[in-house]
């Protein structure tokens, strides 16, 4: 049998200003730094990691490809399930968190809203109808 391809450690955002990213994740998602330097900084979450690393040095790990430009407009989106979206964005308006949607009822069953990071990763919180 192969080696699975279903187990996410990492994930990867390039970004343009680590302290402000640093600063963003820790503030909002409340989580724990596990290493950092110069480049990166990388932050627990429950069952991952997300490294944070500066554009400048991520072209070294995607050679030939080169990272895209920050203003090219968003080609992912990550998903956190909630119990309560309505006190999330509550919680999240409280700390300075600007909403790019929502909270609305999605026809798939969802009731969500999403947000962006300083670096524009999208992020949406959603709870199940």
């Amino acid at each position: 049998m192969p080696e699975s391809l279903q187990e996410i450690e990492v994930i990867s955002l390039f970004v343009d200003d680590l302290a402000v990213a640093k600063d963003f994740y820790q503030r909002i998602f409340e989580v724990e730094e596990v290493y950092g330097d110069d480049a990166c900084s990388v932050l627990k979450f429950q069952n991952l990691a997300i490294n944070l690393l500066k554009s400048e040095n991520a072209p070294e790990l995607i050679e030939p490809m080169k990272p895209g430009a920050a203003n090219s407009g968003p080609r992912m989106m990550f998903t956190i399930l909630v119990k309560d979206v309505d006190a999330v964005c509550a919680r999240l308006k409280g700390q300075g968190v600007a909403l790019l949607n929502g909270p609305m009822d999605r026809p798939w069953g969802r009731r969500a809203a999403a947000f962006a990071d300083p670096a524009g990763h999208c992020w949406e919180i959603a709870q199940a109808l």
